[in-house]
């Protein structure tokens, strides 16, 4: 396996991850839903990440639903020691499409069983407890559910817990409810939302995974971005992957992609060093 992945390490509780991860979500059909067009080329995209290095996967068993989890253990099951899969709990899909929650007790343990199942692990290493809905994180408590999964956890169904889509106040109810590893919201160049939580997580050793990197399911569009790109003779996603790894230590990357050559691309341009003066002019892409 590759070691010349850019960003180095980090430990998700007991879990030593490349910081440059993949994202499966792409790998289902149009909308998440249903199986990919090409079932080949998304096996080949899995065993892609594996052999660049990757050791960290992210996925959902509502991604399809229960698509991407059956390809990735399809494509590299029996998994190798140190590559880890995460996945989160906390929504369905519906007939249209849509993400509505699924926090109640029964709905939270049978979608741990069905990872676990689809993945074919007798134990999740990181379950994300998704909160909030479409439009992102909404107040409120998650101590019921994040609970159940606590629970799950003391099962030894479970080894380590994170939030997805949630309020710095959720953020912060979890941590005294149990150790949290990561938080994972969106947060991208041009999104900028969580830049107080990310410092302040990264003194706490928690990890932050910024979902839509690249700015949901259409590139940035930034006048700046594209400057700085131009000047470095790279594209805009190569300088936005890597202003995240550059951002913060505690930042990892979950770019998605259902192309090899994509997956490529994204792992070397992710590599691109800025400089403080690249750094200066994309700093006022997301800052009111």
């Amino acid at each position: 396996m590759s070691s010349s992945l850019p960003g180095g390490t980090w430990t998700l509780g007991d879990l030593p991850v490349s910081r440059f991860g993949y994202g499966a979500m792409q790998l289902a059909g149009p909308g998440v839903m249903g199986p990919p067009a090409d079932r080949d080329a998304a096996l080949a995209v899995l065993r892609e990440a594996r052999d660049l290095g990757i050791t960290h996967i992210d996925t959902a068993g509502v991604y399809g639903p229960r698509v991407t989890n059956r390809l990735i253990r399809e494509a590299l099951h029996p998994y190798p020691e140190a590559l880890h899969v995460a996945t989160k709990v906390g929504a369905e899909r519906d007939e249209r499409g849509g993400w509505p929650p699924a926090r109640e007790p029964e709905d939270l343990r049978r979608a741990v069983h069905e990872n676990l199942e689809d993945l074919g692990l007798d134990a999740l290493d990181l379950v994300n407890l998704r909160l909030g809905d479409a439009q992102g994180p909404q107040p409120g408590s998650l101590a019921k559910p994040l609970e159940v999964l606590v629970g799950l956890r003391e099962e030894g169904l479970v080894r380590n817990l994170g939030v997805s889509n949630a309020t710095a106040e959720q953020v912060a109810e979890a941590r005294s409810i149990a150790p949290i590893v990561c938080v994972q919201n969106m947060y991208n160049l041009a999104h900028r939302q969580d830049d107080g939580m990310i410092d302040e997580l990264a003194e706490q050793g928690i990890a932050y995974v910024p979902f839509f990197p690249l700015g949901g399911f259409s590139p940035l569009q930034s006048e700046a971005l594209s400057a700085v790109a131009a000047r470095l003779e790279a594209t805009p996603m190569s300088v936005a992957l890597a202003w995240l790894l550059q951002r913060s230590p505690n930042i990892l990357l979950i770019a998605g992609t259902s192309s090899v050559a994509h997956l490529r691309e994204n792992a070397a341009g992710a590599g691109l060093r800025l400089c403080a003066e690249d750094l200066a002019e994309l700093d006022v892409i997301g800052r009111p």
